[in-house]
C-alpha cells in the first residue's frame, strides 16, 4: 500500500499498482510531516503539535498525542514506538498503543536555524537523527538512551547566518555504515556501532542523500548533483546543469540517479558520469518530497498534490 497526505489534513492509501484510492480519512489539523507507516499503523504530525495515528487498514483514527512542538519530519514507526523529531530541537518516542510519551531527549537549538528537521531512521533497535547544532544522535528506540553522537557540521563564522550548521537532511544507513550531510557544513560516514566519522568533507545540502551499492549521491544546496565515492568520499562527477533550481532528494531508480526540482521536473542521471539521460515533468509544483523506490516503481508527489508512478525504462 502507498500512503499520502496532504496539507489540509486528507490522507489516503492507494494501490500502488494503479493508483487506486483504498480508503481516505480526513483529519482537521494542517498537516505538516509524514506519513510514516509501519506496525499497523499510519502516523502522520501537524504544524500544531499534534501526532495522528490511523488504523493502517481502514483509515480510522487509533489515538492523537500532543507534543511540544510543530512536526515538520516524517515520523519513524518502529515496533511499539513511534519516534518524533520536533522543531524544538526534540525527539520524542511515543507508545506505539496509546501515544503516551516514553522518553525524551534534546539537544541544543541555536538562535537562527532553516525551518526543517532531519526525519529519524532506524537502524535495527536505533534511530538515528540530525540536529540544529550540526550533530547526529543515534538512541535506543526502546528507552531513549543516547547511545552514540558525532559533529557533522561544526557552527562556524561570526554572524547567526553564517554560522547555520543544521542538518536536515534524513541520514541513510547502510550496513554498519551511515551517511549524514549538513548544511554550510560536510558530508561524512560515520560507524554506526562506534559513532566515529571514517571520513567527511566539505560539502553543503539540506535536502537528503541517494545511495546504491558504491556511490552517495548529493543535492547541493547551490543545485547541483555530486557523486562521491562510499569507501572514501572522493568525488566520481559534479553535474552542474541544475543550478538554483532548488532541487530535491536524489534516489536511485532502475540504474539511474533521479531528483526532482522546484519547477515539478523530474531528471535522471546516468550515475557513471552525471550526464542527463531522461526528463519527465510531472505538473507545475515543486518536487520537494523524498520520492519512494520500489522495485522498478519510482512513486512521486508534488506540493499541489499531484502524485505519479514511473516504471523503469517503461516512460
Amino acid at each position: 500500500v502507498l500512503y499520502a497526505a496532504s496539507r489540509d489534513g486528507d490522507v489516503v492509501a492507494l494501490d500502488p499498482a494503479n493508483g487506486r484510492v483504498r480508503w481516505k480519512a480526513e483529519t482537521v489539523d494542517d498537516l505538516s510531516a509524514g506519513p510514516a507507516a509501519g506496525n499497523g499503523l499510519v502516523v502522520i504530525g501537524s504544524t500544531s503539535g499534534k501526532v495522528i495515528a490511523l488504523d493502517a487498514e481502514s483509515g480510522k483514527q487509533r489515538w492523537e498525542a500532543n507534543v511540544s512542538g510543530e512536526v515538520l519530519a516524517a515520523p519513524l514507526v518502529s515496533g511499539d514506538r513511534v519516534v518524533v523529531r520536533l522543531v524544538d530541537g526534540r525527539l520524542r518516542g511515543l507508545n506505539a498503543a496509546d501515544g503516551k510519551e516514553a522518553w525524551m531527549v534534546d539537544d541544543i537549538v541555536p538562535r537562527l536555524t532553516l525551518r526543517g528537521t532531519s526525519p529519524p531512521v532506524a537502524a535495527g533497535d536505533v534511530a538515528i537523527s540530525g540536529f540544529d547544532s550540526g550533530r547526529v544522535m543515534a538512541v535506543s528506540i526502546a528507552s531513549g538512551d543516547i547511545l552514540r553522537q558525532a559533529q557533522v557540521a561544526t557552527p562556524r563564522g561570526r554572524t547567526e547566518l553564517e554560522r547555520l550548521a543544521d542538518v536536515d537532511a534524513a541520514v541513510r544507513v547502510a550496513g554498519e555504515e551511515v551517511y549524514a550531510v549538513g548544511y554550510q557544513g560536510r558530508v561524512a560516514m560515520i560507524a554506526l556501532d562506534s559513532g566515529q566519522l571514517w571520513w567527511a568533507r566539505d560539502l553543503s545540502s539540506y535536502r537528503g542523500l541517494g545511495l546504491d551499492d558504491d556511490q552517495l549521491y548529493v543535492a547541493t544546496s547551490d543545485g547541483d548533483v555530486v557523486a562521491l565515492r562510499r569507501r572514501d568520499g572522493g568525488t566520481v562527477w559534479q553535474q552542474k546543469g541544475l543550478a538554483r533550481r532548488a532541487l530535491g532528494v536524489p534516489a536511485v531508480h532502475g540504474g539511474a540517479v533521479v531528483v526532482g526540482d522546484f519547477d515539478g521536473y523530474l531528471h535522471w542521471l546516468d550515475p557513471g558520469n552525471g550526464r542527463f539521460v531522461a526528463r519527465r515533468r510531472l505538473g507545475g509544483a515543486r518536487i520537494s518530497a523524498a520520492p519512494v523506490v520500489v522495485d522498478d516503481r519510482l512513486f512521486v508527489i508534488d506540493e499541489d498534490g499531484k502524485i505519479a508512478a514511473f516504471r523503469a525504462g517503461g516512460g
